[in-house]
């Protein structure tokens, strides 16, 4: 026994060393256990490589949901901004209307902005019309986009069939801003023009009202050399503060020269003495404080308002003459002393006249002399002459007070003419502004809507089903250690869904979409139109992610910018209003992040998928026959039916208008989907 056992061990250890036989059977079990394990390692490699295509063909089918949802994201942008950057553009042309020195623009500017509405409503029309036929065909689109990533993993040995799934099949996406009503533009047109025609009758009442108001105060303070401020200066001691200088009409108000006039006639009663001692010396200073007395009482009178609505003046012509003066009280008031003479009644300067002899009379008026009713005083010879020639040197020649008054008065009297002509166009002007900020209101409460729900087939993830064919082991891993292999059919199930990557100023939907035309169009083109054409489309276009902080910061520009030309009580009115209104829309952000495809759990995914049987996905990939490429055809055995079908290798999504004629079109190229597939 132990010489049996040790022959036994002999045969493979010899003198405490291997013999040869124990090498050649090691070498035969690692090179059995290498074949067997190479073997191995390509069955469990091509079972991965079923998966691997799977997850692919999800992502591809996730990755037409996501450039939907930056299409349909750029359109609403587009056609929302437009909307309002033509509403913007014309509400500044309605409040430029009414601003003097911008009017001439401002009818032009109604016009483009008028224009660009119009745009934006054709605009809106094909883009409705474009996201519907895309959302509709978003499902054969998913599942064509899937079937030719699968198909494209085939090799020489091995096929993949499968397709992508959008999950769920229908839309629940709502675009309020395409599928509404069209912003109307025909009443805030005729409104704009009937506002422009009552604005242009106001600026020139406005003119006419200023050229009155300048010649007024011409002959009041503002013209060199002799005027009412520089007569009252030399005829009067007035003060500084009572006779005041305006260096221009626009600060300077009708009521100066008014308060003028009665601290000249005031000054000048209070002042008044004979220039010499004689009788006739005597009866002129009577006639002159008779005439400044009248003036002061005609001043202290008079009275320049506006109330109402209107401009009231009484300031009134004084008299320049003998003749005017008998139109006047001064010829009918009995204030003149009178006595009893031999030959009658006879009326005095005074009753201090040396004349006056007999008993002392009543008071008279002036005009008794005239009517036979007294006599001229025989000494004094004082009668309404002497009244009379008392304006009337100072009234004809430049040199006189009353010169200068008189030209105040008159232009006065024109001044308010033309101020209540300007008044009531005022009126007429703030109705007709009322009526075109209703039309604008009107107009821009149908953007005023929701914000879209972008909710495309899909939206809750696209699911892959993919199978692959039989397959047998290489020649190369055949020999006498190891036989080949076969593989039988595999079936995997992947899912993807959207992400959203944070959105920044370099990295959203918008952003993407610009960079993509920039490529498209080498640089110029629509990149260009928005930068310089339409400039203000698109800074709103741009910040459509806040919108609200655009629009108050557009406003600004535009109404603030009409600031420099002047605006009146109108026009700021229509311009808060119109600022008032758009900054009353109150859009809130929008989620500008760019949606990327990623795997996820396809458990989750389909279990809203709505599959027949979805619960034995083992029977779905079985039903799959490989060699199949058409994406409906593989649909429908799993029993989902894909709906409609792209006709066209290019659907176009919308025409953006352009301002010099022509359109921008925004279309989606669906060659590379669908070529490979149809041979088209």
């Amino acid at each position: 026994m132990r010489r049996g056992f040790r022959h036994g061990i002999d045969l493979f250890i010899e003198d405490g060393a291997y013999t040869t036989l124990a090498a050649a059977v090691s070498i035969l079990v690692v090179l059995a256990l290498v074949f067997s394990a190479s073997t191995a390692m390509w069955s469990m490699s091509r079972a991965g490589d079923t998966q691997v295509v799977a997850d692919t063909t999800a992502l591809a089918g996730a990755n037409v949901v996501s450039s939907y949802h930056t299409t349909a994201t750029v359109v609403d942008a587009a056609v929302l901004s437009m909307g309002l950057a033509g509403l913007c553009v014309t509400g500044a042309g309605l409040v430029g209307l009414l601003v003097p020195g911008a009017n001439a623009l401002a009818a032009e500017t109604v016009q483009a902005g008028i224009r660009m509405i119009d745009a934006r409503n054709s605009f809106a029309t094909s883009a409705s019309r474009g996201l519907k036929t895309l959302e509709e065909s978003l499902p054969y689109l998913v599942a064509a986009n899937g079937t030719r990533t699968c198909t494209a993993q085939e090799t020489e040995n091995l096929s993949f069939v499968g397709t992508a799934l959008a999950v769920p099949r229908e839309s629940a996406s709502e675009f309020p801003a395409l599928e509404g009503d069209q912003v109307p533009t025909e009443r805030l047109e005729q409104e704009a023009w009937a506002l422009d025609e009552v604005a242009q009758e106001l600026a020139e009442a406005s003119e006419d009202t200023a050229r009155s108001k300048e010649a007024a105060w011409l002959a009041d303070c503002g013209r060199d050399g002799r005027n009412m401020q520089e007569r009252a200066a030399q005829l009067s001691g007035l003060s500084g503060a009572e006779n005041p200088d305006y260096a221009s009409s626009i600060t300077w108000e009708p009521t100066v020269g008014l308060d003028r006039a009665r601290a000249y006639y005031r000054w000048r009663l209070d002042n008044e003495a004979p220039e010499g001692s004689g009788v006739e010396a005597q009866a002129d200073s009577a006639a002159r404080r008779a005439f400044y007395r009248f003036a002061l009482e005609q001043m202290e009178r008079a009275s320049i308002v506006e109330e109402g609505g209107r401009v009231v003046s009484t300031v009134p012509l004084l008299p320049r003459n003998t003749d005017e003066v008998r139109a006047t009280e001064l010829y009918t008031e009995a204030v003149w002393p009178s006595s009893v003479e031999d030959d009658g009644l006879t009326l005095h300067y005074a009753s201090s006249c040396p004349g006056a002899s007999g008993a002392a009379g009543p008071a008279i008026a002036l005009s008794a002399i005239d009517a036979g009713a007294a006599r001229e005083c025989e000494v004094c010879r004082f009668s309404v002459g002497d009244l009379g020639k008392t304006p009337a040197a100072s009234t004809s020649i430049d040199n006189g007070f009353e010169y200068h008054l008189r030209e105040f008065t008159q232009a006065l009297d024109e001044y308010v003419d033309c101020r209540n002509r300007e008044l009531e166009l005022e009126r007429a002007a703030l109705g007709q502004a009322e009526d075109a900020g209703d039309s604008f209101e009107e107009a821009l409460s149908v953007l005023a809507g929701k914000r879209p729900r972008i909710a495309p087939p899909g939206r809750e993830g696209c699911l892959a089903l993919v199978s692959s064919g039989e397959i047998s082991s290489p020649a190369e891993l055949e020999s006498s250690f190891a036989a080949g292999t076969e593989l039988g059919r595999r079936g995997a199930i992947a899912a993807a869904v959207l992400a959203p990557d944070a959105a920044t100023s370099e990295n959203n939907v918008l952003s993407q979409f610009f960079s993509s035309l920039k490529a498209r169009t080498g640089g110029g083109g629509a990149v260009g139109l928005i930068d310089d054409v339409m400039g203000l489309w698109g800074e709103l276009l741009l910040g459509y992610g806040d919108l609200a902080a655009g629009l108050s910061s557009l406003m600004d520009d535009l109404v603030g910018g009409l600031s420099t030309f002047g605006m009146g009580p109108i026009a700021s009115w229509l311009g808060e209003r119109v600022e008032g209104a758009v900054r009353g829309l109150g859009f809130e952000p929008v989620d500008l992040s760019v949606r990327k495809p990623v795997l996820t759990d396809s458990g989750n995914v389909l279990a809203r998928a709505g599959l027949p049987g979805a619960s034995a996905a083992q029977d779905l990939l079985r039903s799959l026959t490989i060699g199949t490429t058409d994406p409906a055809a593989i649909a429908r055995a799993i029993g989902y039916e894909l709906g409609e079908y792209v006709a066209s290798a290019t659907i176009t999504l919308a025409e953006i208008p352009l301002p010099g004629g022509g359109s921008l079109p925004l279309t989606v190229r669906l060659r590379d989907v669908i070529a490979p597939l149809t041979g088209g």
